[in-house]
């Protein structure tokens, strides 16, 4: 009995993470089926190569059309989407008007004067031209 009993547990030991590890891409892939098959004209989805887009026209089997810019479709396989993602709402603070400027702040740094000090030389005053 003693002799099986090994073997039976180093099985176990083997068994139980494949089949854990199968389970768990299955239920990923069967995710990944259902969002490709709902995918949906008007959808704004990212592809796995990172590229947003709307879905144009969604109607063939294999490939897809994206919109990656106002009137430019592109066709993609299906395969290709990664993942839906939310529509960008624009907020009233990420509207600028073209009118207004944006001023970036100023940043005196003392960083030549740390280089004086840290080297000791001192820098000599401009000579004068004409005169001895």
């Amino acid at each position: 009995m003693n002799q099986l009993l090994l073997p039976l547990l180093l099985m176990l030991v083997v068994a139980i993470p494949l089949v854990m590890g199968t389970r768990k891409q299955k239920k990923a892939a069967a995710k990944q089926q259902e969002l490709l098959s709902s995918l949906a004209p008007g959808d704004r989805v990212m592809t796995t190569s990172g590229l947003y887009a709307s879905v144009a026209d969604a109607s063939a089997d294999t490939t897809i059309d994206l919109e990656i810019a106002p009137g430019v479709v592109t066709t993609w396989l299906r395969q290709a989407v990664r993942e839906k993602v939310e529509p960008v709402v624009e907020t009233d603070e990420d509207s600028l008007g073209t009118d207004e400027v944006v001023e970036e702040p100023v940043i005196e740094s003392k960083d030549e004067e740390r280089v004086e000090e840290k080297s000791g030389a001192q820098i000599a005053p401009p000579l004068e031209h004409g005169k001895k």
